[in-house]
């Protein structure tokens, strides 16, 4: 979640956020962070550190609490997992975090969600609680989760994915269209797989170079609705 803060509060950001990455000059910031594997959350801080280094308060909270999705670890159990850390309980613990930034001086919150996390911000996309969406290759989303979206939202999808392929995020993209008050953003990139965008391979140079490219439009699509 992104935000533009005014006097932010050391104490609160602690307490609601304690895995967040903030401006070094002016935020703490927290080296702990589960929600990952640890060659992915490498990708992710970077990520996390080149928006905030935009200007942006960066939070990322673990809603899995410490139980990230491990389907390499034996006996991992998916649908326990899915059961336990539900998209709809994401997204109320999401709104809780953002009532609390926003009542602490945060004037304007852009969400974006990865794979599970995109599933999120949809359903977060559905109210006023954020000002700007950005869905980077999402879980399965349904054509009414995508009919109730009333902020501006992006969807950057991959060209292999079968939890979002590209012909369904076009379709989301045509419901979105013909909504004149929501702005709208999709993009298909080619030869990439899903979870590219903090997954990729730092040793091959057309991985980093996509990766980054979704990144970049990610944070124009912050820019021009949070800044």
């Amino acid at each position: 979640m992104l935000g533009k803060p005014t006097k932010p509060q050391l104490n609160l950001w602690r307490r609601v956020c304690p895995r967040a990455w903030r401006p070094p000059n002016i935020y703490h910031r927290s080296p702990r962070f589960q929600a990952c594997h640890p060659s992915n959350l490498r990708r992710f801080r970077k990520l996390a550190d080149k928006v905030a280094a935009d200007g942006f308060l960066v939070v990322v909270p673990d809603f899995f609490y410490g139980d990230p999705c491990a389907p390499h670890k034996p006996n991992f159990d998916r649908e326990a997992w899915r059961k336990a850390h539900g998209t709809d309980k994401g997204c109320e613990d999401a709104k809780q975090v953002i009532a609390a930034l926003k009542s602490k001086g945060v004037s304007a919150i852009g969400a974006a969600g990865f794979c599970w996390g995109g599933v999120v911000v949809v359903k977060l996309a559905s109210s006023e609680d954020i000002q700007a969406a950005v869905v980077l290759h999402p879980g399965r989303i349904t054509v009414d989760e995508i009919n109730k979206v009333k902020t501006p939202t992006a969807l950057l999808g991959a060209e292999i994915d079968n939890a979002s392929p590209p012909e369904q995020l076009k379709q989301f993209g045509e419901i979105l269209s013909v909504k004149s008050k929501v702005d709208s953003f999709v993009k298909i990139y080619p030869g990439v797989s899903h979870g590219w965008t903090v997954r990729y391979n730092i040793e091959d140079e057309s991985a980093v170079k996509s990766a980054e490219e979704a990144h970049e439009d990610m944070l124009n699509w912050f820019t021009k609705y949070i800044k």
